[in-house]
């Protein structure tokens, strides 16, 4: 059973649970239902585990030819092809299902979308022929906690278009530094990623300037007045740091070193910017 466990990419699943936590919390202001809670993590947990063993079954064959992804369950052949499928469209059924069940169907369709863009405009359609895949690839991973806050809301305001913005342009600079570290794997499977294509220099540039803007649309959340000075706080002191690393790339001479140390904080601003979000939000509709 340990196969069915791995092929759903639990890392990814469970990351992207933690941002629908975050926008839901900050959608309660305070007044927080932990069944409705539960019922919209155990939907989304369907839906992400369908994209991602989708994804392992579209990039089985390039999955085999890179280091970081040798090991995948399909590449050792622990499952087959046709019961990963099997698998994948059992769970997003079921997702779905539930979600129709619990849900209106703005969440529903967002569920869709997100699923939609990762798994077909994403993964079988852009990203073994565009640099500009993760651009795309970047909203389905932002759609997590705007279905985590319209879950509880009902309703697709300026604070669900924040968020969107916000996760949007997270993934972009965290997605840039994992194709640097990992180039190698990337020209190996001849998939066009922005350092392979425009080179390393360029694409420190671009990581740069969207950790610039991820700051602006983190500061836009507290002018629209959903999230308290705590935040403001807390976020701009780890993104001031995150600014900083990122500057440092002109004095360092190991891009993987310096990649894989951006790649790793990354995490920890989204980690910091969930739980700002959900504990110093702002009781006031």
């Amino acid at each position: 059973m340990n196969q069915y466990f791995k092929i759903i990419k639990p890392g990814i699943v469970f990351g992207n649970l933690i941002s629908v936590i975050g926008g839901f919390f900050l959608a309660s202001k305070g007044n927080v239902n932990y069944f409705l809670l539960f019922k919209i993590l155990l939907g989304v947990f369907f839906i992400i585990s369908s994209s991602c063993v989708f994804n392992n079954y579209i990039d089985f064959d390039i999955d085999e030819k890179m280091e970081r992804t040798k090991n995948r369950v399909l590449v050792k052949k622990l499952l087959t092809l046709k019961v990963a499928l099997m698998y994948a469209i059992f769970l997003g059924f079921l997702g779905l299902f539930f979600l129709f069940i619990n849900f209106n169907m703005l969440v529903i369709c967002l569920a869709i979308v997100g699923f939609f863009i990762y798994v077909v405009m994403y993964s079988l359609c852009l990203k073994r022929y565009s640099i500009y895949a993760i651009l795309i690839g970047s909203l389905s991973g932002a759609i997590p906690p705007v279905i985590g806050y319209c879950s509880v809301r009902n309703k697709f305001d300026i604070g669900s278009c924040i968020l969107l913005v916000i996760f949007m342009l997270w993934q972009v600079p965290h997605s840039y530094a994992i194709e640097i570290f990992r180039l190698k794997d990337y020209k190996i499977a001849n998939i066009p990623v922005l350092p392979a294509i425009k080179g390393i220099a360029v694409t420190k540039k671009y990581i740069t300037i969207y950790i610039l803007l991820f700051m602006l649309a983190v500061y836009w959340l507290k002018l629209s007045n959903y999230v308290g000075y705590k935040y403001l706080c807390v976020m701009m002191i780890i993104n001031v740091c995150w600014l900083y690393m990122s500057l440092k790339r002109h004095k360092s001479s190991h891009d993987n070193i310096w990649a894989q140390k951006l790649f790793i904080f990354s995490i920890i601003v989204i980690i910091i910017l969930n739980i700002m979000i959900s504990i110093d939000y702002i009781a006031i509709d």
